[in-house]
């Protein structure tokens, strides 16, 4: 039996106790840098109402760690799979700069920033975040997804998920995930 070069290697491995080194030098930062956390709930836990449709509807603060070296732009969506027709977009955000590490509880409600970053259209039909507002009974889940993305993202303001979706195709970096519940 004859083997080629890459069936050979990790026959190699196996043998020699070694393992294939990376061909690309590893960041200087610590594991796990990018994470997304939330000081107005814990880890999945329960959204306080002021962040739902039944409070003042307002985004809550997020916050996260330094993204991976090559980012040159962050995107956020934030959906429930748990709604009763499938997953509903609660908010789409893109071209948020990379040094920015956080967004401020209530953030804008407008299609454009001054630093260029964009705010899409929601499952609700509005530009910007709207909050849990499930039908009363079970308890639903809230997934904050932040992107690094190697690009800056030309999409006109007002883009859905699906359209943000297609645009970070081949160019996600790196995601961040933070979840909370709501139930009516």
């Amino acid at each position: 039996m004859r083997l080629t070069r890459a069936a050979a290697w990790p026959m190699i491995v196996l043998i020699c106790g070694l393992a294939p080194q990376p061909m690309t030098p590893q960041s200087s930062s610590p594991p796990h840098s990018f994470q997304l956390t939330s000081p107005a709930f814990a880890s999945a836990a329960a959204i306080p109402r002021q962040y739902t449709c039944e409070g003042a509807d307002q985004s809550p603060e997020l916050k996260w760690g330094n993204p991976p070296v090559g980012t040159v732009t962050l995107a956020l969506v934030t959906n429930d799979p748990d709604a009763p027709v499938g997953d509903w977009v609660h908010w789409v955000v893109w071209n948020i700069p990379p040094a920015t590490h956080e967004m401020a509880a209530n953030f804008p409600r407008q299609p454009e920033l001054p630093n260029d970053t964009r705010q899409g259209r929601n499952d609700f039909g509005k530009i910007g975040y709207n909050g849990p507002c499930p039908p009363p009974g079970k308890t639903h889940r809230y997934f904050f997804r932040l992107y690094a993305v190697d690009t800056k993202l030309d999409l006109p303001a007002g883009a859905t998920r699906t359209e943000l979706g297609r645009a970070l195709q081949g160019h996600i970096l790196a995601e961040a995930e933070y979840m909370g519940t709501y139930r009516r």
